[in-house]
C-alpha cells in the first residue's frame, strides 16, 4: 500500500508497505481523508518536540471500515472517523478521565506511525461511526475538537471578554466554539489574510494586527482592563510570554499551542494578577462529540474552512508549497 514517510526534516517520499494486519480487537480502516494541520507541518520543519524520524504523518483521519472484529458494532463499508489519542486507559490521568493527556499516550503520526497511508489497524475503541457528516467533515474534527477542549478547560462563559492569539486553524478553532459560547471574542495576529478570514468566516469584528499599537487598540476594546481569558495558540515562545500582558486582573491564561522552548514571564505580573495559568493538550471524547453536534447543527463552516486540497501521490510535491504563508492553506484535505 501507499505509504507517505518523513524521512527527516524538509524530505517526505512516498514507498510501499505491506497491508497490516489487524490484531485481536482491532478495525482495518481505509483511509479516505487525512486533514493536514500544524502539527504535520513542524514535523516537516523539524520543530516538533514529541517526535523521532523517519515518521508516517497524519491523525486527523476519516475512512471506512475495511474489517472489524467479531462481535464489533462496526461492519465493512461504516464511514468513521479516528480518535488519534491512543491512551492507555489505566494511568493516573487516564482514570481521572483525562486522556487527552495520558501517562503513556500515542498520538498517530507524532509517537506512532499515523495515517498518511491507504490502510490502518488500530483498536476498536479508538474507532467512532459517523452518521450525518461528510468524509471531508470527519477529517476536520480533531483540529476543531482541540479548540473546543481549550475553551471548555478555561471554562468560557457568556459575556466573557476573550482574546484569541494565534490566528491559525487550532485559533479559529477556540475562537469558534467561545463565541458559540457566548464570549466577546478578539483575535490577534500578525496576518492581514488570516483576520481578515476570521471576520468574513466567523464575525469576529474586532481584530487586531500585531505592531507597535496593538497593546493600545487591546486596552480600547476592554476600557484598559484586559480580558477574562487568553488563549494562546502561536506556537511562538516570544507570543507565549508576552500573552500574559493581556490577561485581566483575575483572569486565565490558557496554552494551547507547545513549543520546544523553556517558558518564562514576570512573576510579580503574575501575581498580581492572580493569574491562573493553565495547559491545554489534545481533546477527549467529549470534545469530539461537541464538535459533531456542532456541525450537524450547522454551526461550523468546514466549506470554507477546507481551502486547499490534494491527492496522496500528489501530497509530497504541494507540501512544501503549502509551508509558505502566501499559499493561504487554512485547512488542506488529503484524498486517498
Amino acid at each position: 500500500m501507499r505509504t507517505v514517510v518523513c524521512d527527516t526534516p524538509g524530505s517526505v517520499r512516498m514507498e510501499e508497505r505491506p497491508v497490516p494486519v489487524p490484531a485481536d480487537g482491532e478495525v482495518l480502516i481505509r483511509i479516505r481523508r487525512i486533514g493536514i494541520c500544524g502539527t504535520d507541518m513542524h514535523i516537516f520543519r523539524g520543530t516538533q518536540p514529541f517526535l523521532s524520524y523517519p515518521r508516517v504523518m497524519g491523525h486527523e483521519l476519516s475512512g471506512q471500515v475495511e474489517s472489524a472484529p467479531s462481535g464489533s458494532t462496526l461492519v465493512a463499508g461504516d464511514q468513521v472517523y479516528v480518535m488519534p489519542y491512543l491512551s492507555c486507559g489505566s494511568c493516573i490521568a487516564c482514570r481521572a478521565g483525562k486522556t487527552n493527556c495520558c501517562t503513556r499516550i500515542e498520538v498517530l503520526g507524532v509517537h506512532r506511525d499515523g495515517g498518511m497511508t491507504e490502510l490502518i489497524a488500530l483498536p476498536e475503541c479508538f474507532v467512532v461511526k459517523t452518521e450525518g457528516i461528510s468524509l471531508d467533515e470527519a477529517a476536520m474534527i480533531e483540529f476543531l475538537a482541540i479548540g473546543a477542549h481549550a475553551v471548555t478547560r478555561g471554562a468560557v462563559k457568556a459575556g466573557a471578554n476573550v482574546l484569541v492569539v494565534g490566528a491559525g486553524p487550532i485559533g479559529m478553532a477556540v475562537m469558534l466554539f467561545a463565541k458559540l459560547k457566548g464570549a466577546n471574542v478578539t483575535v490577534l495576529d500578525a496576518r492581514a489574510d488570516r483576520l481578515a478570514f476570521c471576520r468574513t468566516t466567523f464575525g469576529i469584528e474586532r481584530t487586531v494586527a500585531t505592531g507597535p499599537e496593538d497593546k493600545a487598540a487591546l486596552a480600547a476594546y476592554t476600557n484598559d482592563e484586559f480580558f477574562d481569558l487568553v488563549f494562546d495558540a502561536t506556537g511562538n515562545i516570544k507570543a507565549m510570554e508576552r500573552g500574559l500582558e493581556f490577561v485581566a486582573h483575575g483572569g486565565t491564561y490558557v496554552l494551547v499551542s507547545i513549543v520546544r522552548d523553556m517558558l518564562s514571564f514576570s512573576d510579580p505580573e503574575f501575581h498580581k494578577r492572580e493569574t491562573t495559568l493553565l495547559g491545554s493538550r489534545n481533546a477527549t471524547v467529549a470534545d469530539f462529540e461537541e464538535v459533531v453536534a456542532a456541525m450537524k447543527a450547522g454551526l461550523v463552516p468546514t466549506t470554507l474552512l477546507n481551502t486547499h486540497r490534494t491527492t496522496l501521490d500528489a501530497f509530497t510535491s504541494v507540501l512544501p508549497l503549502w509551508m509558505e504563508p502566501s499559499s493561504g492553506v487554512i485547512k488542506a484535505i488529503v484524498e486517498v
